[in-house]
């Protein structure tokens, strides 16, 4: 382990008000997406949705690193440059995700454990080759009746520390992700628990796994309500809630929180994370690591169509300064009629 390169690479991450652009969904998943504006999903639309993205002028300013998917880290630019060297070329951090998605848990159907450590050693020593420098691993949380079950989250918890130490002994950085799923009836309260439970477990087997904190990046969920909860917390709520939890589990030496979205809408993903840095100086950077929150509003101008590709990257331009914005504390709602 080189902890100087790995401490680098996370406070890289994190440095200038940037955050990370996630375009590393399964090519499942990129093909709904697809369907619901209407583009074929192929190898082809793939990269160059994902070329679209990349080339985006001036989108280095506010894009630190690019979480990419196995098929996307071996692409190449129409000027036959692979994606990693040409976003490396730009100072933007290449990064890949190495889970492999999520089963039901053994014994407790109801809840998910995340796959991919059989043959993860190889697997990053490929990635590093290829350019990557830092990589990602979500577990997921349900919440419900009964659940999450403290099996499902040391489960969970062991799995995200044997793959960080596994990258850490490679030289790539990992980010942390145990992601609190938005979805149920459940009120805020219940989500500030469990979140609080889930970081306690992780960062525990984190230390258990002699995991270098200075060399990663943890990327929870915001603390919000359930999304069929018929009180949703507001802006502010959010913001004190998810600070007091991540300030009773998160040691100050990590360098750097890159929130998902979840689900959330582009707007009120930077609204959430704008309140959190508005609140004040916190023991880490609070940046962003979105993906539909990014991309959705990108998507849609694009529609697949050569002509439209201006209208697109400057749609993902837009929502990426909104974002850096927000990391500074300064974003205002008013700011998205500029656009």
């Amino acid at each position: 382990m080189n902890l100087n390169e790995l401490k680098a690479t996370a406070e890289r991450m994190v440095a200038g008000h940037r955050g990370l652009l996630a375009a590393d969904e399964s090519t499942g998943t990129i093909e709904k997406r697809f369907k619901a504006v209407g583009v074929a999903s192929s190898e082809e639309t793939r990269r160059a949705y994902r070329e679209m993205l990349f080339t985006t002028p001036g989108m280095e300013k506010f894009i630190s690193g690019v979480i990419m998917y196995d098929e996307t880290i071996r692409q190449k630019t129409r000027d036959n440059v692979a994606f990693s060297e040409f976003l490396a070329k730009l100072g933007v951090i290449p990064g890949i995700k190495v889970d492999k998605g999520t089963k039901p848990l053994a014994n407790s159907p109801d809840e998910k454990i995340t796959e991919g450590l059989d043959g993860l050693r190889e697997r990053l020593q490929e990635y590093y080759k290829l350019g990557a420098r830092f990589a990602k691993w979500r577990a997921v949380i349900n919440i419900g009746t009964d659940i999450p079950t403290h099996y499902c989250l040391r489960a969970n918890a062991q799995a995200l520390a044997r793959y960080a130490a596994l990258c850490q002994e490679t030289g790539l950085a990992p980010i942390v992700e145990p992601e609190v799923l938005m979805d149920g009836a459940h009120d805020v309260e219940r989500c500030a628990a469990v979140t609080r439970t889930t970081l306690k477990i992780v960062f525990d087997e984190l230390y258990m796994h002699r995991v270098a904190l200075e060399g990663m990046i943890l990327k929870p969920n915001m603390v919000v309500s359930g999304i069929q909860c018929p009180r949703q917390a507001g802006i502010e709520e959010v913001a004190h809630e998810t600070l007091r939890v991540l300030k009773e589990c998160v040691p100050a030496a990590v360098p750097g929180i890159m929130f998902l979205s979840g689900g959330q809408s582009a707007e009120l993903a930077t609204a959430h994370l704008n309140a959190m840095n508005a609140l004040g100086p916190a023991p880490w950077k609070l940046s962003f690591s979105y993906g539909r929150a990014l991309q959705a509003p990108s998507l849609v101008a694009w529609k697949g169509q050569v002509a439209n590709l201006a209208a697109g990257q400057q749609a993902f331009f837009w929502r990426s300064r909104m974002n850096s914005a927000a990391c500074a504390g300064a974003y205002t709602p008013r700011m998205e009629k500029a656009a």
